[in-house]
């Protein structure tokens, strides 16, 4: 009788804690390391493409044929489509975090997000090492 008559005590947790995880902080972490080395990269490619040896006017098929030839401007123009789109995406999954009211809503969203991200990060990594150089211009 006297063990039912026992009660927990006062804001004793129900169930253990959830295990935490680190994820958010290195989430923090990549956007300021990501955000650097953005731009660096983004204004190097402006400096390279709009500004030097007579800007926008010298961009066409050559030019771009020449520059994706060396692996140096295939690796920086994939680090910079990579690091731009997690970047990107990672910022909206915390916009849609902040907004989305219901699970649902939230749940979709992060599906929409995420499939999107994955299909221009495959078609862009695509392009830029299927790119052929020796084809000709149309």
């Amino acid at each position: 009788m006297a063990d039912a008559l026992l009660l927990d005590k006062p804001r004793a947790p129900r169930r253990p804690a959830a295990r935490r995880s680190n994820f958010e902080l290195y989430s923090w972490l990549f956007m300021r390391i990501s955000g650097l080395a953005l731009i660096i990269l983004v204004l190097g490619h402006l400096l390279i493409m709009n500004v030097l040896d007579g800007g926008v006017h010298r961009i066409n098929w050559g030019f771009v044929a020449g520059r994706w030839a060396s692996p140096f401007w295939q690796f920086w123009d994939l680090a910079m489509l990579w690091l731009a789109e997690i970047h990107g995406g990672n910022g909206l999954r915390t916009i849609i975090d902040d907004y989305a009211r219901k699970d649902s809503t939230r749940f979709w969203l992060k599906i929409v997000l995420y499939v999107s991200m994955v299909l221009i990060l495959a078609v862009g990594t695509m392009v830029i090492f299927t790119f052929d150089p020796e084809m000709p211009a149309s």
